[in-house]
């Protein structure tokens, strides 16, 4: 099963400058927290901020989450010191770097080689911290293939909603939502080229942010967008959409269990007991290697979401 890697339904954002919300986050119910460098974080107070997150990953009780740091983009002054200051100084608690807004392979390649030389210098197993990739603007979409290929360290390719639309001079100020007055779903084409340069790779996709972050009913039909297509989770900017994220892209539980049978039986009919058959009828409905192949991708996210299955596979008495 291609993508699975660590749950990130939802993955909440954090800005690094407030040691309150670095508090907070640790007891709230998302597959992943991302300590901000970059956008939440004002100039003068980025070398506070990294102190803060060092502290923060070294300090507190992330359980149970996939702890990330974005850091700022390499058209800033800000990047080498923001790589080497959270990973010296917090790297054994880290589990990725989030680059923003890459443009091509290059500077993919050039945070995997920075974060080898810092893990010999420091210790740590060579690797042994990934690397999410953000697609922010038209270049990164145009190259998203060469990004995605990048580095073994690439774990997700991230849409970056607000970005990308200013750098291709769309006329809205909604962002991560239709537009009015354009009759249908303007993001589905970037949405579609990033999980094809994800799935190419086995990473996962992850949605950007909604970000009324009050409207939790219309965060959910967003979010059901690209659930739809199969994106892996959404960035949540508010603990408010947490529960709404990890709901959305969780397999209902039907969907779920009606995988788990179809996994069991097609085990059972091809196996020597079940008279080695490569197509059967589970009830009502034909399954086959194609089913199998289906059905697994729902199986892997319902487990990956800690889902517990309600229904057990029967094996015909002979």
């Amino acid at each position: 099963m291609a993508a699975l890697g660590r749950p990130r339904r939802s993955c909440l954002a954090v800005p690094g400058s407030s040691v309150k919300m670095l508090d907070k986050a640790q007891g709230l119910p998302a597959d992943q927290v991302f300590l901000d460098l970059e956008d939440a974080v004002a100039p003068l107070a980025k070398a506070e901020a990294r102190k803060n997150i060092v502290a923060a990953l070294n300090e507190g009780d992330w359980a149970g989450k996939a702890r990330v740091v974005r850091v700022n983009d390499l058209t800033t002054p800000w990047t080498y010191r923001d790589v080497i200051e959270v990973v010296e100084g917090a790297g054994e608690n880290l589990d990725c770097i989030m680059l923003p807004k890459v443009q091509n392979a290059g500077q993919v390649q050039w945070l995997d080689l920075t974060l080898t030389q810092i893990e010999k210098t420091i210790g740590l197993a060579v690797g042994k911290i990934g690397i999410e990739a953000q697609i922010e603007n038209a270049a990164g979409l145009v190259t998203v293939d060469a990004i995605a290929a990048a580095s073994p360290r690439i774990e997700t390719i991230i849409f970056g909603p607000a970005d990308f639309m200013a750098s291709i001079n769309m006329k809205s100020l909604v962002v991560g939502a239709l537009i009015p007055g354009y009759p249908g779903d303007p993001y589905h084409y970037i949405l579609m080229r990033i999980l094809m340069a994800a799935r190419m790779h086995d990473l996962q996709a992850i949605d950007g942010p909604f970000l009324q972050i009050r409207d939790v009913d219309a965060f959910r039909e967003v979010a059901g967008r690209s659930a739809a297509l199969g994106f892996d989770g959404k960035w949540v900017l508010h603990p408010g959409q947490i529960d709404a994220a990890n709901e959305v892209y969780s397999p209902a539980q039907e969907d779920y269990d009606h995988a788990e049978l179809i996994l069991d039986a097609y085990d059972y009919y091809t196996s020597e007991q079940g008279g080695r058959l490569g197509a059967v009828m589970l009830g009502d409905e034909m399954i086959d290697e194609a089913s199998r192949k289906m059905a697994l991708v729902i199986s892997a996210k319902g487990r990956a979401a800690g889902m517990a299955r309600t229904t057990e596979f029967a094996a015909p008495v002979a």
